[in-house]
């Protein structure tokens, strides 16, 4: 059973030298709190520079969007005092479902059916709501003495030489700390000062994001169905409710999100389907580019990059924010285990090892979920027969279909300690 986040002490290390913190995090969205908490747990002191007032942050309203998460991020968040926050609040998912087919048909025969009693550890995941899981990780962080928090500022600038990091802020304000980590998504600020490049491409799709009401109980059962113009996710939420992420052609996304609330809904009803009943919007809407975003690297001295800022794929297989919670994972123990042995924590060749550890994964998991948009969205026969009778083989073999379930549960691979 993990252990509850351990209050962290703020080393007294840092009068010393003078620095501010140990660390400076730039972002405050998701990935930006949730470093600083497992940096915090490893004994670090941190500075969270947040661009969004702390009202902004706090707002309760519920606005439609949801993530996701793994069981290995969920592990993670209950070692940084996080989960047990939230836990109630969350729908676990106990089997997915990916279709194949066409808008107003059934889907295809051939489907892969995932569940969770395929795996011992319990739920492959579950889904939270943003508003719960961004005032948890402020709770969180508001328990903490290692961890400042300054909201409502950005960074104007930062000067790194070989004793430390500034940063200087709107206000005029400097900052220092031995590391600076950038949290601040795929236009990242922190990379561009430093002249970090990205690498990537469009995909000329745009994802439509929304929650929805429905009418039947979804049973804790995740769908995706896989339309010519992009997936369409059917997640499962707390009660009689579902989150939508749906992929349009640029054009079409854009079109109908500018509907209004019911012409929207026609036109997702038939690519919803009718097994849950009547469905009605809840909360906001939202759109967003889908494209493939690379950094050229993770890590500069004492500089290093978290989550989107690091990396951006396609919401296929929802991995975005949990590829970032184990970023986080990993350069925790790094950082951890650099400062036990009396090393630099911002020194290239620690940093090293967590861009080592992360790059060839993410880079893998980038490239798989670029080829799996690139083989479902579309309307070839060819194709649609070869992936269908793929669907198939793999949901006929056990041992292949508890493979994609630990890979749904993010079991696989080099896990962190606080993922294990």
């Amino acid at each position: 059973m993990d252990n509850p986040a351990p209050r962290a002490i703020v080393q007294p290390m840092n009068t010393k030298t003078g620095y501010d913190s140990d660390v400076l995090i730039v972002g405050g969205g998701l990935n930006g709190p949730a470093t600083a908490l497992a940096l915090a747990r490893a004994g670090l002191s941190v500075t969270v520079i947040d661009a969004l007032p702390e009202t902004t942050r706090a707002a309760e309203d519920f606005d439609g969007r949801s993530y996701a998460l793994a069981l290995a991020s969920v592990r993670l968040l209950r070692r940084i005092g996080v989960w047990d926050r939230v836990a109630d609040q969350s729908q676990p998912m106990l089997e997915i479902k990916v279709t194949d087919g066409r808008a107003g048909e059934a889907p295809s025969p051939f489907l892969m059916h995932f569940d969770h009693a395929e795996i011992e550890e319990g739920p492959m995941g579950h889904m939270i709501e943003d508003r719960y899981l961004r005032r948890a990780l402020a709770d969180a962080m508001a328990e903490q003495d290692a961890i400042t928090v300054l909201a409502g500022e950005t960074v104007t600038d930062q000067a790194i030489d070989e004793h430390g990091v500034q940063a200087t802020l709107a206000s005029g304000a400097v900052k220092s700390a031995r590391l600076l980590i950038g949290c601040d998504g795929r236009s990242s600020g922190t990379a561009r000062r430093a002249g970090i490049k990205r690498t990537g491409w469009d995909y000329g799709q745009t994802a439509l994001v929304c929650a929805i009401e429905h009418e039947k109980p979804h049973d804790g059962i995740a769908h995706q169905f896989f339309l010519p113009p992009g997936p369409l996710a059917i997640l499962p939420l707390p009660g009689n409710r579902s989150s939508i992420v749906w992929s349009e052609t640029r054009e079409q996304a854009l079109a109908v999100n500018a509907l209004p609330e019911e012409q929207y809904l026609d036109i997702l009803r038939p690519r919803f389907g009718t097994f849950l009943g009547e469905i009605a919007l809840a909360g906001k809407r939202f759109t967003y580019p889908l494209g493939l975003s690379l950094a050229q690297r993770f890590v500069d001295p004492r500089l290093a990059l978290v989550g989107d800022a690091a990396h951006g794929m396609h919401p296929i297989a929802g991995q975005g924010l949990n590829a970032g919670l184990r970023d986080i994972g990993a350069l925790a123990q790094v950082l951890q285990e650099a400062r036990q042995r009396g090393e630099d924590i911002g020194a290239i060749d620690v940093l090293r090892r967590y861009q080592e550890w992360r790059r060839f994964d993410t880079a893998s998991l980038a490239m798989a979920t670029d080829m799996s948009n690139r083989l479902f969205s579309n309307d070839n026969p060819f194709l649609r027969a070869a992936r269908d009778i793929g669907m198939g083989v793999i949901n006929a073999m056990p041992g292949l279909r508890r493979g994609f379930v630990r890979e749904a549960a993010g079991l696989t691979g080099d896990l962190p300690e606080l993922m294990r």
